[in-house]
């Protein structure tokens, strides 16, 4: 009883006034009854599957990038990041979609990909209504729909983020080359760049929190859940990758499919760092609901 009083006690910024206690009962149940390896193991598959087109889609891009030397710059960088086998296997067809323009396969690809990631946003709002929280009422019409605009609003975002680690890079080399901005500090602002992207993952996690529920009615933008995901998600991810260079025996085991293995395991354990951000969200929601109804 102790340490259910003191638990009850315990308001955490974020909780919407609800105490530790009641919103650790509703996200425990939630975790028992919410088979959340089981969503996430849908939600990484769905997006695992547009992970292929969107990489061919970014390669046919590389032929309309127009500066000087780009394609051949990364055609050796591609040569230095391959296994020496898989390189020269794909050498010629490498050659081929960097350097040549193929505006056929880029509408193809294009289109497989935003049905594969609308298929993947559509599985993740699935996912988050899945939780005993919530009943989904919305048609299939009026969520294809939502899928397609948090589809189009997460693209734009992710090129956003692309842009800014090109040409931010590219900006601060020439300021430092004409002297207007010494070196160190531009250092300094390519690490503090990282703090955008993060804030740039929180704003698309928030996104997906609040317009993906069935029932958004007193759901916050700015949730506990959202930040809980995004730390989490860096958090693992740092972490992940510092265990497959270290002490990961994929690639010895499983030869260059052993990279696909470890893509998809990423993608799963961030599948379920975003259900615990939703479960955790819709929890305060129920202690906030359950409040009321003593009232």
């Amino acid at each position: 009883m102790k340490i259910k009083d003191l638990l009850s006690k315990i308001i955490i910024p974020g909780f919407q006034g609800q105490s530790l206690y009641d919103v650790s009962m509703f996200f425990y149940k939630g975790l028992l009854e919410g088979a959340i390896t089981t969503r996430a193991s849908a939600l990484a598959f769905n997006f695992f599957l547009a992970l292929f087109p969107s990489i061919i889609v970014i390669f046919t891009l590389i032929p309309f990038v127009p500066i000087d030397g780009f394609q051949e710059q990364l055609f050796i960088s591609l040569g230095d990041i391959l296994p020496s086998h898989t390189f020269e296997a794909t050498k010629s067809i490498l050659d081929d979609i960097i350097n040549h323009q193929h505006g056929s396969l880029l509408s193809l690809t294009f289109i497989l990909t935003f049905y594969f990631a609308t298929n993947g946003v559509n599985t993740m709002i699935t996912c988050f209504n899945a939780t005993y929280h919530l009943k989904d009422k919305r048609t299939w019409l009026q969520l294809k729909v939502l899928s397609i605009i948090l589809t189009l609003i997460l693209a734009l975002l992710f090129i956003l983020t692309i842009a800014l680690q090109i040409f931010s890079l590219e900006f601060l080399n020439s300021l430092v080359k004409e002297k207007y901005l010494a070196q160190y500090a531009a250092n300094i602002i390519i690490y503090a760049k990282w703090l955008i992207f993060v804030f740039l993952l929180f704003i698309s996690i928030s996104i997906l929190y609040y317009y993906g529920p069935a029932d958004k009615s007193g759901w916050k933008f700015l949730s506990a859940g959202s930040i809980t995901a995004t730390i989490l998600s860096v958090i693992t991810s740092l972490g992940f990758s510092y265990y497959v260079d270290n002490f990961s025996q994929y690639n010895e085991l499983y030869g260059s499919i052993g990279t696909l293995l470890v893509i998809l395991l990423w993608m799963y354990f961030n599948s379920i760092i975003l259900l615990l951000g939703f479960e955790l969200n819709a929890s305060i929601m129920s202690a906030k609901d359950e409040q009321n109804l003593k009232i």
